[in-house]
């Protein structure tokens, strides 16, 4: 292709709507072109052209045949790549080539990798006049985002947001539900309709009527403010900024002298015992414990990151950086475009992935697995990736041998009388029974703690049964309190088969 196309390219802007707002060196250029490609004809701007006696060609019919604006858009730059073997080629976009259009974004890309000259006017967008209509100042903050792709405004932002191309009531519907989750029912916006035209209208709404206007179209955007301070914690969702902000304050000038105080090992602990409470409301069903150890949780990532941030390691930022990356990286059958060409027989390794970002990391297989976790899972995950490697037995059979030999070796430990001798040899006969476990794809986290879940029910009916009686535990025989165990056990067989069970 760079052989064949020695034609350049010029890229200009239509202005927001009033031919008045076109450049003067845009309107040379579209002058003087021999070929003038539009995006779209459906722009105000258009019939001035056709006054001036300036000859175009509208691109329009590529939006009749795409079945979505991605494959539109790669339809159409190809189509004007095809034209610049023949001539120059001057595309004229609404608004301003450098505002939130794809097809620029595309054809740069395209010119680049092909070795085509180009050059990208700069040109008036609608935001101009927004600035002067609505108020605003850019400095401030702002976040302009497309109708059909609000995927950034999945947290709330401090600063002012502007959604362009409301084009119907459908997409005006659509984006009415994507924002009141965030923002509320009845937060006000502005609709700003076919502004610096002679029917300019700038209304202010409720997110709520949105798709009630009806007189949307191309040319109209929303505009939603930045939320008040007073809205920050009762009125609106949290993103991740306000408990921040909290963290930095606590740990800040005339914050709280135990936040201050605390370290990365100070707060081991307390990060396991939320981790653990979070398990037992998810054991639980109970949706709002859910979500409070959730919070809890969030907090100790905040303030490790905050407490790194201090000694310049790293930030909350980084963190959520890092992770979103490696998600993406992750998942290429979902992000990477290539891969959603490939049939769905497909099949991502998850090991291999992680392995090759880790490469660098880890000398040796094993160094992958946290020391810092449980025992029991630690020991689970020793031997699961020792397996991926074929360092395994290849029937469970030789795991059964290897546990009967390892508890033949623990009663002689026993006999023997060494206490640091009895403790080895128990290690190796709990780790054999996770790997035991492991053949029978039972995680012994999982088992262990049904096991504890199920004597925590069972001694409680035991206790009770102690309480009822009037007399002490000391005046039970173990047959007597092994006869209230063994009822707790009934109820539950009969509890199970009430209910399906077995």
């Amino acid at each position: 292709m760079k052989e064949n196309i020695m034609h350049s390219l010029k890229i200009v802007g239509l202005g927001p709507g009033d031919a008045g707002l076109i450049t003067m060196a845009s309107i040379v250029v579209m002058k003087r072109a021999t070929c003038l490609l539009l995006r779209t004809a459906v722009h105000p701007t258009v019939s001035y052209l056709k006054e001036k006696g300036i000859v175009f060609e509208a691109l329009d019919r590529f939006y009749e045949d795409g079945r979505s604006f991605e494959e539109v858009y790669d339809t159409m730059t190809d189509y004007v790549m095809e034209r610049l073997k023949e001539d120059d080629v001057v595309f004229a976009v609404p608004g301003s080539p450098a505002v939130a259009e794809h097809t620029v974004t595309e054809l740069v890309e395209k010119c680049k990798a092909a070795g085509v000259p180009y050059e990208v006017l700069p040109g008036m967008s609608f935001l101009e006049s927004l600035y002067t209509k609505a108020g605003l100042d850019p400095v401030n903050g702002m976040l302009v985002l497309d109708s059909f792709d609000l995927s950034r405004i999945s947290v709330l932002p401090a600063v002012t947001v502007v959604i362009t191309q409301v084009y119907n009531d459908r997409v005006a519907s659509d984006v009415k539900l994507a924002l009141t989750e965030q923002y509320g029912d009845e937060y006000e916006a502005l609709v700003v309709h076919h502004i610096s035209l002679p029917d300019e209208r700038i209304e202010k709404i409720r997110l709520f009527e949105l798709d009630r206007l009806h007189y949307v179209d191309h040319l109209t955007s929303l505009v939603l403010p930045p939320r008040k301070e007073e809205d920050k914690a009762d009125k609106l969702p949290f993103d991740i900024g306000p408990l921040v902000d909290v963290v930095a304050r606590l740990r800040g000038e005339g914050g709280c002298s135990w936040d201050k105080s605390q370290t990365h090992k100070s707060l081991r602990r307390y990060l396991i015992e939320e981790v653990y409470e979070a398990l037992d409301a998810i054991d639980a069903n109970d949706t709002d414990g859910i979500c409070e150890e959730f919070g809890d949780i969030l907090y100790q990532v905040v303030i490790h990151a905050k407490i790194a941030e201090e000694e310049g390691l790293f930030s909350a930022q980084d963190v959520v950086d890092h992770v979103t990356s490696k998600m993406i990286k992750r998942h290429p059958h979902v992000f990477s475009k290539k891969s959603l060409e490939k049939s769905d027989s497909s099949v991502i390794n998850w090991d291999r992935l992680k392995q090759d970002e880790g490469r660098q990391q880890h000398k040796h297989l094993l160094d992958g697995v946290a020391k810092g976790m449980p025992s029991l899972l630690q020991s689970f995950k020793l031997q699961d990736k020792a397996g991926r490697k074929g360092f395994e037995w290849p029937t469970v059979d030789g795991v059964w041998k290897k546990l009967e030999e390892e508890l033949q070796e623990f009663k002689e430990a026993v006999v023997e009388g060494q206490f640091d001798h009895m403790e080895e040899e128990a290690g190796d006969v709990l780790f054999v029974a996770v790997n035991l476990l492991r053949y029978y794809n039972i995680e012994p986290e999982c088992a262990l703690h049904r096991a504890n879940t199920k004597f925590r029910r069972r001694f409680a009916h035991v206790e009770d049964r102690v309480k009822d009686s009037g007399r002490q535990w000391s005046d039970f025989s173990l047959d007597e309190l092994d006869a209230f165990w063994n009822e707790a056990k009934a109820d539950e067989t009969s509890s199970n088969q009430d209910h399906g069970g077995r």
